[in-house]
């Protein structure tokens, strides 16, 4: 085999390796919020817990993610972003990174430092930009009452971006 071809396959074999070790990372929204419905300003100051709808779907997710290797969970430090993490982190028994939403440009150093998966939560405002953190182009819009969107983001130059959408269990 010539010297370029061998050179060549190490190469994309290398490459190979390394993305594979690059975490795959699930981004969401936090689940639905106990003053969602009330007439009130959906952005409003105060930091409302989920509602049941929100802790049935946080739950969902949960068990949805449970065997998806994630070994790092993250979230804004807000109640209900909190909440939307916790069921995963009992389940797996790992502490929430703590992340204020105008650090976005912090999570691709979060999720090389992973020795797995990643779980962000985030808010419906700060979703794209986190997508967009992790190298994704696609423009990605979230409204005030999606709550059931689960992004996807796989290694790759440049990443893949799987968008789905789930049900809590209520």
């Amino acid at each position: 085999m010539p010297r370029t071809i061998a050179l060549a396959l190490v190469l994309v074999f290398a490459g190979a390796l390394h993305a594979a070790a690059q975490p795959t990372v699930f981004v969401v929204r936090h689940a639905e919020r106990a003053d969602d419905g009330a007439g009130g300003n959906p952005m409003m100051a105060s930091d409302p817990d989920l509602s049941a709808s929100g802790r049935a779907r946080a739950e969902s997710l949960a068990s949805m993610l449970r065997s998806a290797n994630v070994t790092t969970i993250v979230a804004t430090p807000y109640k209900r972003t909190q909440q939307t993490a916790a069921p995963m982190a009992k389940a797996l028994g790992l502490e929430i990174t703590t992340l204020g939403p105008r650090d976005t440009a912090k999570v691709p150093d979060l999720v090389r430092a992973s020795k797995g998966n990643v779980l962000i939560v985030g808010h419906s405002n700060t979703v794209p930009d986190i997508l967009k953190a992790l190298g994704v182009t696609e423009v990605v819009a979230l409204g005030d009452a999606d709550y059931d969107n689960l992004f996807i983001v796989t290694p790759g130059s440049p990443p893949e971006l799987v968008r789905l959408h789930f049900r809590g269990s209520e």
